[in-house]
């Protein structure tokens, strides 16, 4: 003989259902269901009640029915390059905490910079019925783009803003961001620059800070082919390796900019090891303001990016447009400097 449950007399393996809910709470199943999907039409004193029997009786909406019913699933899905530092952590964390307000599940991928493999992602976060996606940056695959118009699924592109891009996106404009910091190490009276990238190849973040740092050197009356220019992947150990290869010239960079506050990082950490003291012997600026840039010594000068309110105006865009609401323009975000020990004037011999 099965067991009973000692609150609703049924068998304790047996699923409850939307009736029991109602039977249990002394409401309709119209109520209980108003309850889970339009809480905020429902006075607290029934919601409460409602909820109270949700878990006594364990009970779980019968979410493929629903999204059938619907045609939505409640499902976002976002895809960021990497998930081994804190770059897109605020920005993914606010973006998550906007969706909840509105009921949505958030799935998340990192793409380990592939366009490839950000395709593949694509297509499975899509058969797995997401509603809408949040992509970074723009460069990936005709593929991909094809696929989401021919599905016509909502997307939104973040941490990149372009004003020749015609796909809505909400972020910053990466190059002017870098021209912005690279004219303020200029005014320090650094003339022999050294850069530390990502690959630029796929990806246009890593690009237009690059051209943005070449920008300023040529608004400043240097040739940008003189600055001497690295390409690693993210990482701590990778950023100190490249300053350090480019630290061994006979005429090494007096500053050096990174294309992120990681490959900083990593550049103050092995200048230390190298007997080089920040920035007297070598100025290193980073990009992103992560909370790893303030606890370094010295602390990183890094470009401050806004990434709660990108990750929040993301999800507000991707819910509107999922509610038929006008797609609206693409925004710009506004990034800026943050000032700390790591930059200094040029040592003068």
């Amino acid at each position: 003989m099965k067991p009973q449950s000692a609150e609703n007399g049924k068998p304790a393996d047996v699923v409850p259902t939307l009736e029991d809910v109602a039977r249990h709470a002394g409401v309709s199943t119209a109520t209980v269901s108003r309850c889970l999907n339009s809480p905020e039409r429902v006075v607290e004193r029934t919601r409460l009640k409602v909820l109270h029997a949700v878990r006594e009786l364990g009970y779980a909406p019968n979410f493929n029915a629903r999204a059938l019913a619907a045609k939505r699933t409640n499902t976002f899905g976002a895809i960021i390059p990497t998930m081994e530092n804190a770059i897109f952590a605020k920005g993914l964390q606010a973006f998550q905490e906007e969706l909840g307000t509105h009921g949505i599940t958030l799935l998340v991928a990192s793409s380990s910079y592939s366009p490839d493999l950000e395709n593949d992602q694509v297509r499975a976060l899509v058969a797995r019925g997401a509603d809408a996606l949040l992509l970074i940056g723009h460069d990936r695959t005709p593929e991909t783009y094809a696929f989401l118009e021919r599905r016509k699924i909502p997307y939104v592109i973040a941490w990149a803003y372009a004003p020749d891009e015609p796909r809505l996106s909400i972020g910053f404009d990466n190059r002017q961001a870098m021209r912005v910091l690279t004219r303020k190490v200029l005014e320090f009276g650094h003339e022999r620059l050294g850069f530390i990238t990502a690959p630029r190849a796929t990806n246009d973040r890593a690009r237009g800070r690059y051209q943005g740092a070449c920008d300023a050197m040529a608004e400043h009356g240097l040739d940008p082919t003189s600055m001497t220019v690295r390409e690693t992947t993210y990482g701590i150990e990778e950023g100190g390796d490249a300053f350090e290869d480019m630290m061994a010239a006979p005429a090494p960079p007096t500053a050096v900019l990174c294309g992120n506050d990681v490959l900083a990082a990593g550049a103050i950490k092995r200048a230390r090891e190298m007997g080089l003291t920040v920035p007297q012997d070598v100025s290193i600026t980073g990009f992103d303001d992560i909370e790893l840039a303030e606890i370094v010594t010295p602390a990183i000068t890094t470009m401050h990016v806004p990434h709660r309110e990108m990750g929040r105006r993301s999800a507000e865009l991707l819910v509107g447009l999922c509610n038929g609401e006008p797609t609206g323009r693409s925004l710009e975000l506004e990034a800026s400097i943050r000032w700390r020990e790591s930059l200094g004037p040029v040592a003068r011999s």
